[in-house]
């Protein structure tokens, strides 16, 4: 005999979505709850990520914690390339704009009702002084998310930080029109105009300031006024606490918060710059999203 559940389950489930940004059409997907969610969580990617790094962390958030979560791919990147790396003319700040102002107003679209917050790791914590409609936003997290020069790095990562930016990087990305992080085994590619605004971001003490009103907008350093938790990763060699600290200034009307993960704290040997949203450090992620 089969029996029918009058009243089965609800399950969390996951939908593709298409954001438009300006002329480019970026892939991404929602993470639903079951339920009404507690809130609806934007993931900024870090330059270079994927979206499908973030899938295991946005599949957390719905299903264990309640949260509807999107991620999604920057313009000619991951799942968003629509063309070949070498024809693209995207440049950081189109990254960290444009396109995450286009997820956070499709997230505030399909969830109109609920707090809105964003996850910014890295990059995806660097550009809301740029932003528009700031006041939409309910809460923040930065996770290694930092104005870092190339001089912060601790010594051990040095000798790779320099062959990055002034060796074979700029090489590899001359030659190839685009940076090959696959061949190079640094990463994902990545268009070229990416790589040159990046470089000079980190290489410059200034950071991102000789872009105001050209390739970037003039900033807003008020603008944002949620609460704001800058999480460092204490083992993190790309982006160390100082550097994360540092990017405080940027958001001086929000209420700013921070916060050092350790990776001892939760049983791990390390965590590094990437890492905290890998399976394997499960354990760390409550302390990501905790008041």
């Amino acid at each position: 005999m089969t029996m029918t559940l009058r009243n089965p389950v609800p399950h969390a489930h996951e939908t593709s979505v298409h954001i438009q940004s300006g002329e480019y059409r970026l892939v991404g997907t929602m993470f639903q709850p079951a339920l009404r969610p507690k809130a609806v969580i934007v993931i900024n990617g870090a330059t270079g990520v994927p979206a499908r790094f973030y899938a295991a962390f946005a599949r957390w958030l719905s299903e264990e914690q309640g949260y509807a979560c999107l991620t999604y791919d920057y313009r000619d990147f991951g799942a968003s390339a629509g063309r070949s790396m070498r024809a693209s003319k995207a440049i950081m700040s189109d990254w960290g704009v444009y396109d995450q102002q286009a997820a956070r107003d499709l997230a505030k679209r399909w969830f109109p009702d609920v707090p809105l917050w964003v996850i910014g790791h890295s990059l995806g914590g660097l550009c809301f002084p740029f932003q528009n409609k700031l006041d939409d936003i309910d809460r923040v997290i930065t996770i290694g998310a930092g104005m870092v020069n190339v001089r912060d790095h601790p010594l051990r990562y040095q000798p790779t930080a320099r062959l990055f930016w002034y060796g074979l990087g700029p090489l590899a990305t001359w030659l190839a029109g685009y940076l090959p992080g696959k061949s190079l085994r640094m990463g994902e590619d990545i268009p070229s105009g990416v790589y040159w605004q990046w470089r000079q971001w980190c290489t410059r003490p200034e950071f991102f300031a000789r872009d105001f009103g050209s390739r970037l907008p003039f900033p807003d350093w008020t603008g944002l006024k949620a609460d704001v938790t800058y999480i460092a990763i204490a083992d993190d060699d790309l982006v160390p606490p100082a550097a994360v600290w540092r990017l405080m200034q940027c958001n001086a009307g929000a209420r700013s918060f921070q916060r050092v993960l350790r990776p001892g704290d939760f049983g791990l040997s390390k965590l590094g710059h990437i890492t905290p949203f890998a399976s394997r450090n499960k354990a760390a992620w409550p302390a990501i999203i905790a008041p």
